[in-house]
C-alpha cells in the first residue's frame, strides 16, 4: 500500500519589516494547511529582506536565539495547525556568533530540530561569510536528518544545494526527504542566456541528488526585486522557480516566478521501489573514496 505526503512550499516576497514578512510567511502556510498539507517549507530567511547583499553590522541586530519571537510564532503557528513547518531563522547563538539556520516544528511537540547551514558563500550581492559561522560537524550538527512525524528530513539550506556530498551523508543517515530552504537570483544585467542557464543548472543539480539518493526534494526559493541597500550593485532579482520532484528526479510541481503556493502529494513508498531498481548505495565503492576528503588531488 503506498503511503502518501501531502507537502506544500510557501515562494514569496520578503521585506526589511519581519512583522510584514512573517505576516506573508503565515498566510502561506495557512493555505496549504487548510489544503491538506501535513509538510511545509518555508524560504531561506523569509522574516527578512536578503540582507547579505551588503556588509554592516547593525544588520546583526536582525538576528534572534532558536527560541525567540519568530521562533515561538513559528512554533506556535505549526501547533495550531497541527503540521510539521520548517522555517529559516538569522540565530543569534552568542556574541559574536551568529548561523543561518532551519529549525523543524512538530506540531504540538514545538522544535524538534535544526540545521546550522554548512556551506557558506562569499560572493558579490552574497556576502553571507560576513554574518554566518558554519554548522558544527563535530558536534553532531553538520549533516544529521531530523525525526518529525512525517519522517526523517535532510534539511540544507540554499549553498549547501550545489554539493552532493552534502545530500548523500543525508542519505547515509536515513533521509527520507531532502529539503532547500533558497535564497537565490539573478545579477539584473546579466543576458537572457545567462540568466536561462544559471536557473537551468540550479533546478538540475538538485533533481540529481534526488536521482542519486532514491529521494524526493522538495525547494523554497523566495521572489522579487530586493535592492542593494548601499547603493553599490543593481540588487538581486530573485527567480523563484520553487520545485518538488520524485526519487527519479521528476518534477511534480514547479514554481514560476512570482509569489505561490506549492501543494504536492508525494508517493513515498516509490523511494522503497526506485532503491530496489537502482540500489546505487549498494554498489558505492567506499573502499576507494577516501580521496574525497582532500582539498584537491595534486
Amino acid at each position: 500500500m503506498s503511503k502518501t505526503l501531502k507537502v506544500g512550499l510557501v515562494q514569496q516576497e520578503a521585506w526589511p519589516e519581519k512583522n510584514r514578512s512573517l505576516a506573508e510567511s503565515e498566510a502561506g502556510v495557512r493555505e496549504l494547511a487548510a489544503q491538506g498539507a501535513e509538510l511545509v517549507l518555508l524560504q531561506e530567511l523569509h522574516a527578512t529582506h536578503y540582507f547579505c547583499q551588503y556588509e554592516d553590522p547593525a544588520l546583526f541586530d536582525l538576528a534572534e536565539p532558536l527560541d525567540g519571537p519568530t521562533g515561538q510564532r513559528l512554533a506556535a503557528l505549526a501547533a495550531e495547525l497541527n503540521i510539521v513547518l520548517v522555517g529559516s531563522l538569522f540565530e543569534r547563538r552568542a556574541p559574536g556568533l551568529y548561523h543561518n539556520t532551519a529549525v523543524v516544528y512538530d506540531r504540538a511537540r514545538g522544535r524538534v530540530g535544526h540545521y546550522r547551514k554548512m556551506h557558506i558563500p562569499d560572493d558579490p550581492g552574497f556576502y553571507e561569510k560576513f554574518y554566518f559561522t558554519p554548522g558544527d560537524a563535530e558536534q553532531g550538527q553538520g549533516f544529521a536528518p531530523i525525526d518529525t512525524s512525517v519522517g526523517r528530513l535532510g534539511v540544507l539550506v540554499c549553498w549547501d544545494q550545489w554539493y552532493p556530498e552534502a545530500a548523500r551523508l543525508m542519505a547515509l543517515a536515513g533521509a527520507e526527504l531532502l529539503l532547500y530552504p533558497t535564497a537565490i537570483g539573478w545579477h539584473p544585467p546579466d543576458d537572457g542566456d545567462e540568466k536561462a542557464r544559471q536557473k537551468d543548472a540550479w533546478t538540475l543539480i538538485q533533481r540529481a541528488h534526488g536521482v542519486a539518493n532514491g529521494l524526493p526534494v522538495l525547494v523554497a526559493n523566495r521572489v522579487g526585486h530586493e535592492p542593494d541597500r548601499s547603493e553599490v550593485s543593481p540588487g538581486i532579482d530573485f527567480w523563484g522557480g520553487s520545485f518538488v520532484c520524485g526519487p527519479q528526479g521528476e518534477l511534480l510541481a514547479h514554481a514560476g516566478e512570482g509569489p505561490e503556493r506549492l501543494l504536492v502529494e508525494i508517493d513515498m513508498a516509490r523511494c522503497e521501489d526506485t532503491r530496489r531498481m537502482w540500489p546505487y548505495l549498494r554498489d558505492r565503492r567506499i573502499d576507494a573514496y577516501g580521496d574525497l576528503t582532500r582539498r584537491y588531488r595534486d
